[in-house]
């Protein structure tokens, strides 16, 4: 990782800086435009990091300059295999400049020790079969599944 980098929990201030890796990832994955989120779901997503009754937490990376470069948002939720909890990493996303500076790497890795300190068993996350570029990394720092996920929109 590029020692300029430093991974922390999110923090109240952030907003400003988050915002725009999120609308960022976001769109990155379509959903931009007509189909963008409601602001609803951003700013209850916003809240959420910081009601310690959530499940929800938030890490970001921040540059030598103090501009936020990535984001990692994480729940951890009950499971039926396993006694302590899992964590599921639900978006990961590194601004275009810092990246190939292995700030998504250093943001998987902070998410996980958060994870076994709260007790968790697993870390685990979903990417898009399009993501050639993020697949690389992870599987150097992970195991692929072999699940396939299927979804019903309700």
């Amino acid at each position: 990782m590029h020692a300029a980098i430093r991974i922390r929990p999110i923090a109240e201030g952030d907003f400003t800086g988050w915002k725009p890796l999120w609308d960022g990832y976001n769109a990155f994955y379509g959903r931009a435009g007509s189909t963008a989120l409601p602001d609803e779901i951003t700013q209850t997503t916003w809240r959420r990091f910081f009601d310690a009754g959530e499940p929800v937490h938030a890490l970001v990376a921040e540059g030598a300059d103090g501009q936020l470069v990535g984001l990692a948002h994480y729940l951890f939720h009950r499971s039926t295999t396993q006694l302590g909890p899992a964590c599921y990493l639900q978006d990961l996303f590194t601004a275009e400049a810092a990246r190939g500076q292995g700030v998504g790497r250093a943001l998987i890795e902070q998410a996980a020790r958060c994870a076994r300190q709260a007790g968790a068993a697993r870390l685990y996350w979903q990417t898009h079969e399009t993501n050639a570029t993020a697949m690389k990394l992870y599987d150097a720092v992970a195991e692929k599944s072999g699940f396939i996920v299927y979804r019903i929109t309700l």
